[in-house]
């Protein structure tokens, strides 16, 4: 179920009109939300998916860095910036659940509600040119 704090359900609703691929994680980590415009990249509709756990989603989307050598889960930029709740950059290969290997630049930003709550992260991602 979609957390029910107002800045999520906020970052929720910029990411569903914006066109910018955008995925929203808990603070564990958990996925909780993409938008349109991240399907084409993560190659499936996320009301075919809903929420998953870290473990599912990183299952699904799997990543691999520039040498090919695979992406854990917490080496990931929205892990990253869950965990050490500061912003982070990162590029790397996703096969997405379509099967189709693309390479996507990340940037992650922990989410921080009113009164200092950590809320979770969000990740603004799109194909890398070349």
């Amino acid at each position: 179920m979609f957390p029910k704090e107002i800045e999520v359900i906020l970052a929720r609703h910029l990411a569903s009109c914006l066109a910018m691929p955008i995925l929203i994680v808990d603070p564990t980590g958990d996925l909780v939300f993409y938008n349109e415009p991240a399907e084409a990249i993560l190659g499936r509709r996320f009301e075919e998916t809903g929420a998953m756990t870290m473990s599912e989603w990183a299952a699904t989307f799997t990543a691999k860095d520039e040498a090919g050598a695979p992406v854990p889960p917490e080496a990931r930029a929205i892990a990253i910036a869950v965990a050490q709740r500061q912003p982070v950059h990162r590029n790397y290969w996703i096969r997405g659940a379509d099967g189709v290997l693309r390479h996507i630049e990340v940037t992650a930003f922990p989410l921080i509600g009113q009164a200092d709550r950590f809320l979770g992260a969000v990740a603004i991602f799109w194909e890398a040119a070349g």
